[in-house]
């Protein structure tokens, strides 16, 4: 008799034991009635509405005489619109001019760093007066800028490039495809800074 008593007992005693023992989930203080929310569980729903955009300005383009061209497309390839703007008596004017700017430099003997046969780039600089991307010298039709920048990639420098250029042929030949335009310069290697540096000194 005693044992029908103490079992139900202890099993009581256990559960009590065991609700004790359990980790109380923190409230997480969200409470639907403050933020508007009818359906329990799920947040507020915030309607946005769609604004137009503003209309964007499309840039205008000008001709060589100042006049609007309608729309922002080429039209050099429409005969009509280009022959209301040229002649040919223009034309050959224009080809005259660029003509007249043309300027063949023939190569010298390159300047060497004493005691080594590197090419001397300082010295070259000062021996040169073209401008950046002025074409003194053909490059054939495989020159390239995407081919240049690949192959400058292989260089430290620009200037290391302008070096190992001129060393092979350069200015007058591009063995290593590292100056597409011909202006005697390879990669992005600038003459200029040498240059103001004789005309300040």
């Amino acid at each position: 008799m005693k044992a029908d008593v103490m079992r139900p007992a202890a099993v009581l005693i256990g559960l009590l034991v065991l609700t004790a023992c359990q980790e109380s989930i923190p409230d997480s203080g969200y409470n639907p009635a403050l933020r508007g929310d009818t359906s329990v569980g799920l947040p507020a729903q915030i309607n946005v509405e769609a604004e137009p955009l503003d209309a964007v300005s499309m840039p205008q383009s000008y001709d060589e005489n100042g006049n609007l061209i309608a729309g922002t497309l080429s039209d050099e390839n429409d005969f009509e619109a280009v022959s209301n703007r040229q002649t040919i008596e223009s034309d050959a004017e224009r080809l005259a001019e660029n003509r007249s700017r043309y300027i063949s430099i023939e190569p010298t003997d390159l300047p060497v760093r004493p005691g080594t046969d590197i090419p001397n780039i300082v010295a070259y600089a000062l021996q040169t007066n073209n401008p950046l991307k002025t074409q003194l010298y053909d490059r054939g039709p495989f020159a390239s800028e995407k081919r240049a920048l690949a192959n400058c990639n292989a260089y430290p420098s620009p200037g290391k490039a302008q070096e190992v250029f001129l060393s092979k042929g350069g200015p007058k030949r591009d063995r290593y495809g590292l100056d597409p335009d011909g202006d005697g310069f390879a990669c992005s290697w600038d003459p200029t800074p040498f240059r103001l540096a004789r005309s300040e000194g």
